[in-house]
């Protein structure tokens, strides 16, 4: 996406890394946005007031820190009544994770270490559609796990929890191999090259764990 494209839009940067903070930040204003960062999620609610508790762009934040985590943050804007979309950050191969931020309202995810185009799409797509996804998207991306077969929907699911082929393999009385295959088919049928991706459509569709309860861990 030109950087054009990307101009006037504010990220908050909420991590309590430095060295990450200051490279998402650099990153962001070379793509030609504004950034703002904080060390913890305390200290970003603590900066809303000043705005008058309205919050410009979109909101980017680790989801494990110390203190006021991720996952209470959400609830805690949602409970302000601050609807910038949020974009969570997460750790490689943490897919449960990342499915119960989205089923907790995050608007979409990214995994360290992340890819830079990645994430600036990520934060793109936030900000252009905001926290909520149209009825419209929703039965489109239902109609797509419809068209999967039992087997291959048992193995998104299982996925979805953040369990391992091997481990799917063994719930499901499958050999890894046909666990890879189904894998593959799933991804072919779903229209998407990556799990990240198939984790995004089938949550916006509705699949996946309850948010009730979740933990950062």
């Amino acid at each position: 996406m030109a950087t054009s494209e990307r101009l006037r839009r504010t990220v908050h940067v909420i991590d309590d890394d430095e060295a990450v903070r200051r490279a998402v930040a650099m990153l962001l204003r070379a793509a030609g946005m504004d950034a703002e960062t904080y060390s913890s999620g305390a200290a970003f609610l603590d900066a809303l007031p000043a705005a008058g508790g309205t919050v410009a762009g979109c909101v980017l934040t680790d989801v494990r820190m110390p203190g006021l985590d991720g996952f209470e943050l959400l609830r805690r804007l949602k409970q302000l009544g601050v609807r910038a979309p949020v974009v969570i950050m997460t750790a490689h191969g943490d897919v449960a994770t990342a499915v119960q931020a989205m089923k907790a309202g995050a608007a979409d995810f990214v995994e360290k270490p992340f890819v830079d185009e990645a994430l600036l799409d990520a934060i793109e797509g936030a900000c252009g559609r905001g926290s909520a996804v149209g009825a419209a998207d929703a039965v489109s991306d239902g109609v797509r796990i419809a068209a999967l077969s039992v087997r291959e929907r048992e193995v998104l699911e299982l996925l979805m929890m953040g369990k391992q082929n091997k481990e799917v393999a063994r719930d499901l009385g499958l050999s890894p191999r046909t666990v890879e295959l189904h894998r593959a088919r799933m991804l072919a049928k779903l229209g998407v090259g990556s799990l990240a991706e198939a984790v995004r459509l089938a949550v916006r569709a509705g699949l996946g764990p309850s948010s009730e309860g979740i933990e950062a861990g």
